[in-house]
């Protein structure tokens, strides 16, 4: 069995959530996002390592107000940089030597279908190198920064990327390692690509959120809730049944 590594990022300063909490430490149906997403990840038997990277400067409130939560789901706790792309760089120094794939998924994504990872990782198994992404189904617009359309953009064969996002292990690391100082992508699919390797893509749709804004709070939580009230041997249909949390 091929062992993976996952990596949750949340050491982002969440300025468009507002308020004084972080986003990953929100609290989502009683317990803080960061710990919804890594749920899904920390029993699964291929699975062999979890690293969280936080802020330096919440490290240590970290480390003592979930320790319970890190010791009992056997999460490493990492400190993280500046910007995403810093966090994940740390983390991929804290990988376990037997660890043959990196997922790397946000900590704010808290409602991916289990079924979603096992495709993803599954992909990231044949051609190293899968991402979860949702097609556009809107009109797109290019808006100019005075505030008018500059174009309508067509859609077709344009995807929302998502998380996890799943390498082999070697390919990750050597993306982050050439990565230029001068490139800040805003995923880790930007760098593989950038080394000219094919990204494969698991379709999912927009039930994968990633909680940005305060009111996707409350669409996450009306997901998991839907999901806890719907057991996962349920016949009928309803408008998440497609999806196994």
């Amino acid at each position: 069995m091929a062992r993976f590594a996952v990596i949750i990022p949340a050491a982002g300063a969440g300025k468009r959530f507002g308020g004084d909490v972080k986003k990953p430490f929100a609290q989502l149906d009683g317990r803080p996002v960061f710990i919804r997403s890594i749920e899904m990840f920390v029993n699964r038997p291929d699975v062999a390592q979890t690293i969280l990277t936080v802020t330096p400067s919440d490290f240590d409130v970290v480390r003592e107000k979930y320790a319970a939560n890190i010791m009992i789901m056997g999460i490493k706790l990492v400190r993280g940089g500046t910007e995403r792309v810093d966090s994940v760089r740390l983390a991929l120094e804290a990988l376990d030597p037997e660890v043959d794939y990196v997922a790397v998924h946000d900590a704010v994504r808290p409602c991916v279908a289990e079924s979603w990872i096992d495709g993803v990782f599954a992909e990231a198994q044949k051609s190293g190198a899968a991402i979860l992404a949702a097609p556009l189904s809107g009109t797109i617009k290019r808006v100019s920064a005075a505030g008018f359309v500059d174009a309508t953009v067509p859609r077709e064969g344009l995807y929302e990327a998502q998380t996890p996002q799943v390498f082999s292990r070697d390919l990750i690391c050597r993306a982050y390692a050439e990565m230029p100082t001068d490139f800040r992508p805003t995923d880790d699919a930007s760098l593989v690509e950038r080394l000219g390797h094919a990204v494969s893509i698991v379709q999912t749709d927009h039930r994968n959120i990633k909680i940005t804004h305060p009111g996707d709070m409350s669409l996450a939580q009306a997901l998991m809730k839907d999901f806890q009230r719907k057991p996962r041997s349920a016949g009928a249909l309803n408008p998440f049944g497609e999806a196994e949390w």
